[in-house]
């Protein structure tokens, strides 16, 4: 499998740090989805929550969705998201890979994948795979770590997979670019 031995040290990074996660990361987290959302009414029928950790994003989206899926490879922080799943009867978790994702072509209308691509081996491959599991008319957001990627490499990464961006957020706040995007128009024919 590609990538396993990088994925494993990701699994026992998160897995070691599970504990404090929350307390660590919310604050950032909870900015980057208020970039991704702002000015955004969310619709949707079916939430995949790419690497979800321990479920902060859940809140945020499960009211406004019909059903909504985290997972995550990271044994510990599914735990503490299945907790945060029990909140609401349309959030179910499940240990996946975000590169080999156990879903049909085109079943969610929106994905979520908060820092995740910085993680993952080959992230051209892991956004051919949302691509894959994303429907025609839904929508894709990707955050990425600046330090992690030049822009100009983080832009060529989306549009070689197929997306086009309808949302770009780079602000001096946050780690990270924001995008929401669509399949390009080139590709939602294929």
């Amino acid at each position: 499998m590609t990538g396993w031995k990088e994925k494993r040290a990701i699994i026992q990074r998160y897995d070691m740090t599970a504990e404090g996660y929350d307390e660590l990361h919310s604050q950032e987290q909870k900015a980057k989805y208020d970039a991704a959302l702002k000015n955004w009414k969310v619709t949707f029928g079916f939430v995949l929550d790419v690497g979800c950790g321990s479920g902060l994003f859940f809140q945020e989206v499960s009211t406004q969705a019909e059903i909504v899926v985290g997972i995550d490879i990271s044994h510990k922080l599914l735990l503490k998201a299945q907790k945060r799943a029990k909140e609401s009867e349309s959030v179910y978790v499940l240990k996946a890979d975000a590169d080999h994702l156990p879903f049909l072509n085109g079943f969610f209308n929106g994905v979520f994948a908060f820092t995740v691509i910085q993680n993952m081996p080959q992230p051209s491959e892991t956004l051919l795979e949302l691509r894959r599991i994303m429907s025609v008319d839904g929508r894709l957001v990707v955050t990425a770590l600046k330090k992690a990627f030049a822009l100009p490499v983080f832009m060529d990464l989306l549009e070689v997979a197929g997306f086009r961006v309808i949302k770009f957020v780079d602000d001096e706040t946050l780690k990270c670019y924001v995008t929401v995007l669509v399949l390009s128009m080139l590709t939602s024919a294929t």
